[in-house]
């Protein structure tokens, strides 16, 4: 697999309501990739298990976080995840067990399967494998949930760049 401008690495990743930790993922993860001088070769969305917030900017609380730390978060509007997602992606990132569990019985077959992974896989410090809900939650854990966010996107990303740099050209 090598991702081009033509044909990006796509990523999507995936929580309840698409206004909190997924929101924050795809932000990271773009950052990286443009970071990198990778951008148009990567595409990356989110997207929640749930319609309730559909159309939705995310929670002004991931807003502000994300802005704490340098990142993007105004232009986010929330959906849900279909099956769709499947076919338009090469990984679907759960932030945790109850999304993949919820994931894995929709994917139609084992392609769809194997393209979904928990976000805290990708960090080999996590105690965990589930990113916390910060939804109920206050300030403070809007600030450590994107923390542990950032640790892990930037350990899925660091895997992913070796497939998405373009391959130098040899001289003959």
């Amino acid at each position: 697999m090598t991702a081009s401008a033509a044909d990006p690495f796509r990523v999507v990743f995936v929580c309840t309501g698409n206004i909190c930790r997924s929101p924050m993922a795809e932000s990271v993860f773009r950052e990286c990739a443009d970071a990198a001088g990778l951008g148009v070769r990567v595409g990356s969305s989110s997207a929640g298990t749930g319609d309730w917030h559909v159309g939705e900017q995310a929670d002004q609380r991931t807003i502000d976080a994300l802005h704490r730390r340098g990142y993007e978060g105004t232009l986010h509007r929330a959906r849900q995840f279909t099956q769709e997602d499947f076919a338009g992606n090469d990984l679907v990132i759960a932030m945790d067990r109850s999304h993949e569990r919820i994931l894995r019985g929709w994917a139609r077959d084992d392609s769809d399967a194997d393209k979904i992974a928990l976000l805290l896989s990708f960090d080999p410090s996590a105690t965990t494998l589930d990113v916390p809900d910060p939804y109920y939650a206050g300030t403070g854990m809007f600030d450590e949930v994107l923390a542990m966010i950032e640790i892990a996107t930037k350990g899925l990303f660091r895997q992913l760049e070796p497939a998405i740099r373009p391959v130098p050209s040899k001289l003959s």
